[in-house]
């Protein structure tokens, strides 16, 4: 698979200065994390999963997670087990009939309740398990983590595919409490750096951190103008996710606006990093769909160090995908930065002459657009947001 690999190579070359590289389930953990994009929540009671699944892979979704936790109630639990068991076992059989690759299908994740539910439900799968990449762990704590991380790693002794990851979402009120922050994130680090070769990206659940205080955000606001949540995301990132080596991907939090409602306020669409002049019905459709305040959040979240994102409607996967391609400035700037004789550092003037790069603060910065790069690909220097953006959408 690979992001934009559901529009046609002709359009492709059309596009990107630098295509992005295919991977599979079995490529690198660093690939995989940067490569989850806009990761798609369903509800594993969905009578048509499968189905729904091969649908979304037609438009361009590389990543979903199929969920046993906070979408379904408590009664359906077993029932949508049941069903969870089924519709891999169609995925399996599709796929061995129609001499599919693997590659075909998305990163497939599982949001489990309990740690005893994911060697039960591998053992269950039986052979359908090799479609499986790994787990979701909710309400994720050093005590709470640990039982999950382990569970994780017997599963896979069980399974019959590659390498089983997990993804923890951190959404605990020990996080999100000032007193016991500190604490909580540093156990959490204790954590997952035990289990480091495990833990593909850590999640945010920025619901629940809202629930604990009776607040929801409007579709005019990002997470960021909440600032409690604000505050949590940042010392989240501050400390799992440096860029000396010892940190994760995080990726931002869901988007859970998709209808148009009456608004509050009468916002514009924001320049991204690739607008053009003269896309005024398209800028009304993004508003009247409330997808205004999700490009705000989007580039929020990469200005804040997130990358990927939860989405729980598949009208939010190609802007997020959209987004998250290199402009061919951004390019520019990172090969400049990283040179081998830029190596003993200085400072230069961009090729596009509008900024200064300076070699060693903006090292690591360069190193993470390279790796955004490598699986989102390189936009062409005249090709923008919208051209992205329509292209992912019209196939």
């Amino acid at each position: 698979m690979r992001h934009f690999g559901h529009i046609s190579s002709t359009a492709r070359k059309d596009l990107f200065h630098q295509e992005p590289v295919e991977f599979t389930g079995a490529s690198s953990a660093r690939i995989l994390a940067a490569a989850l994009g806009a990761t798609l929540y369903s509800p594993a009671t969905r009578p048509h999963l499968a189905a729904d699944i091969r649908k979304q892979a037609g438009r361009g979704v590389v990543s979903m997670v199929l969920c046993l936790e906070d979408s379904i109630s408590d009664a359906d639990v077993a029932g949508a087990e049941d069903n969870l068991v089924r519709q891999f076992t169609e995925l399996d059989a599709d796929a061995d009939a129609d001499d599919a690759d693997d590659t075909e299908l998305p990163l497939l994740f599982v949001r489990v309740r309990t740690a005893e539910q994911i060697p039960d439900l591998v053992r269950r799968l039986g052979r359908a398990s090799r479609r499986l990449a790994g787990f979701v762990l909710p309400k994720f704590d050093e005590h709470r983590g640990a039982a999950f991380l382990d569970a994780v790693a017997a599963a896979e002794a069980l399974s019959a595919g590659p390498r089983l990851y997990a993804m923890p979402v951190l959404e605990t009120p020990e996080l999100l409490h000032l007193e016991t922050r500190v604490e909580a994130l540093a156990g959490i680090s204790r954590t997952v750096n035990a289990h480091r070769d495990r833990v593909l990206a850590l999640r945010l659940g920025v619901t629940d951190f809202c629930s604990a205080y009776g607040l929801r955000r409007t579709p005019d606001m990002t997470a960021y103008d909440v600032q409690i949540v604000a505050g949590v995301i940042a010392d989240v990132v501050n400390v799992l996710s440096r860029a000396d080596g010892t940190g994760f991907t995080v990726t931002g939090p869901v988007w859970e606006y998709f209808r148009s409602q009456q608004r509050l306020f009468k916002p514009q669409l924001r320049r991204s990093p690739f607008l053009e002049e003269g896309v005024e019905e398209l800028r009304t459709a993004l508003i009247e769909h409330d997808l205004d305040g999700l490009l705000r959040e989007i580039e929020l979240d990469r200005a804040n160090g997130l990358l990927g994102k939860t989405c729980i409607h598949p009208a939010h996967v190609t802007p997020v995908h959209a987004l998250s391609v290199v402009s061919h400035e951004e390019f520019s700037d990172a090969q400049d930065i990283l040179r081998p004789e830029s190596g003993g550092g200085g400072v230069m003037r961009s090729v596009y002459t509008n900024k200064m790069n300076e070699v060693k603060p903006h090292r690591a910065w360069a190193e993470r657009t390279m790796l955004r790069a490598e699986v989102f690909g390189v936009a062409r220097e005249e090709v923008g947001f919208v051209d992205l953006l329509t292209a992912g959408l019209h196939v």
